[in-house]
């Protein structure tokens, strides 16, 4: 495998795209105007307490409050004890309180709040109030795992790391030295006494500490082994990265390369039209079936559908090649659309268990690849499969994308049949409720186009049953749902 980062920027806004073998897999995009929240700490106040739903409405100055849910409300002295009282007996309105975004506000969702605070580095996150040392997951050699647990030990007792606070060795760390667990330890404690430091200013500005701008936190966490080079299309963001890379993570340095080509980086890689495709409902598969994306608030819901595909031998067959190669797309499609929550997938049915085997066995092969947290549950009763993806920010399509003025973001518009009868239906009551003479239809062009064609005889018949002139007007500014009754 072999893996590049492509950043651009722009005055406006940074995007940053994850290319696997020509392919894009992941997309990111932050702007000036709303940069990300997560990892940002708070000093907030408690708005308002809700014993019934065990949680709190913070304020951080954020624009919208925040949601703290008792579950990630430490008690104030870092221990268990008190975990179990109900919310209302730990805060009280108006109190003051130190608290780190977990999830990006989400639609008409505030952000996700927690007062178990955490501050990351290239290899080390550093938790002040918890005990645990842990290791990512993405690790497995249990004997890599021992090696940089020991790393870990031995730097904190040379450093005089606080012994109280917990740490977890990141994906990143795997095969690095103890020079590089030293260094990050050393720059955590730094970090984490300014922290503190702000987070006692009662007169301070509400954000104590803020995350990385996006094209730094990319070659921190995102220049994992694997990445063959990271090509900025910036001079200035490029020589921001390597004084950054210079004092932080050295190693990352040789990948750096600043693009200076004329043809626009993202187009030259093809994640322009990657973006544009995730946009869009229908997924076309090389084999000519497709998939059919749905994002709701609730849950995403995912359709397998043969499409042109035939195949060569059996219906069976057909279905379960389709399914496979679903089954790839769709888990890409995930992490390039950065959908999460509840998944429903409905694959073609199969009769073979052996085929609905191995169709979920390379699900779970492609998801294994997502840095995002996931669950497969197998196949319900329906034959549907469900499974969650961990939410942490908006998807793609929420970042660039807005309700549809017309259709208010279902899809759909009434047709122009339906508005005729909508009209119909308004001209008698207004008749029934006025004495005027004349009434005058403001509509769409479709709109007025059907009332003066297929709906002339029953215009005519309306205006001999109510007794009053009716005119017709287009207005060409209106949707096609649009219209207006005047009173002449």
């Amino acid at each position: 495998m072999s893996e590049e980062i492509l950043v651009n920027v722009t005055p406006r806004e940074t995007r940053v795209a994850v290319v696997d073998n020509g392919a894009t897999q992941d997309v990111y995009v932050e702007r000036s105007t709303s940069r990300g929240m997560t990892g940002n700490i708070y000093r907030g106040k408690v708005v308002r307490v809700l014993p019934g739903m065990q949680a709190a409405f913070v304020e951080i100055g954020a624009g919208r409050t925040g949601f703290l849910h008792a579950a990630d409300l430490l008690p104030a002295s870092g221990g268990e004890s008190g975990r179990d009282q109900p919310i209302q007996y730990r805060l009280q309105e108006g109190q003051q309180l130190v608290v780190q975004v977990t999830r990006e506000p989400i639609g008409t969702k505030g952000a996700r709040l927690s007062t178990d605070l955490s501050v990351s580095s290239r290899y080390l996150v550093y938790m002040p109030r918890s005990r645990h040392v842990g290791v990512s997951q993405r690790i497995d050699d249990d004997a890599e795992r021992r090696r940089l647990q020991q790393l870990l030990a031995d730097a904190l007792a040379e450093e005089g790391g606080d012994a109280t606070g917990g740490y977890i060795l990141r994906t990143a760390a795997e095969g690095v030295g103890a020079a590089e667990i030293r260094a990050d330890l050393r720059f955590l404690q730094r970090l984490w006494a300014a922290v503190t430091r702000r987070s006692v200013e009662r007169d301070g500005p509400p954000v104590i500490y803020e995350e990385l701008p996006l094209h730094l936190r990319t070659v921190r966490d995102l220049a994992r082994p694997g990445v063959e080079r990271i090509r900025i299309d910036s001079q200035e963001s490029y020589d921001a990265l390597q004084a950054f890379c210079a004092e932080y993570v050295p190693e990352v340095s040789p990948l750096l390369e600043c693009y200076r080509g004329e043809r626009p980086l993202f187009e030259l890689h093809g994640v322009e039209a990657e973006i544009q495709r995730a946009l869009e409902r229908s997924v076309e598969l090389k084999s000519g079936g497709h998939i059919v994306i749905d994002q709701t608030e609730a849950m995403t819901t995912i359709d397998v559908n043969t499409g042109s595909y035939v195949g060569r031998r059996n219906q069976e067959e057909t279905i379960f090649k389709t399914n496979l190669e679903a089954a790839v797309a769709l888990a890409r499609q995930l992490r390039l659309r950065n959908l999460g929550g509840i998944i429903i997938i409905d694959f073609i049915d199969m009769r073979d268990p052996e085929h609905r085997r191995q169709v979920l066995r390379a699900l779970e092969k492609a998801l294994a690849r997502d840095p995002a947290r996931t669950a497969l549950t197998g196949v319900t009763e329906l034959g549907l499969v469900a499974m969650t993806r961990k939410r942490t920010r908006e998807s793609l399509q929420q970042i660039l994308c807005e309700p549809c003025p017309v259709c208010q973001g279902r899809g759909q518009q009434k047709t122009a049949e339906t508005v005729c009868f909508e009209i119909f239906r308004e001209i008698i009551r207004d008749a029934r409720a006025w004495e005027n003479q004349c009434l005058a239809v403001l509509a769409g062009q479709s709109v007025i186009d059907r009332l003066l064609d297929e709906e002339s005889g029953s215009l005519a018949d309306l205006e001999e049953f109510t007794g009053k002139s009716i005119s017709l007007r287009v207005e060409p500014g209106y949707s096609q749902e649009q219209f207006d009754i005047v009173l002449l």
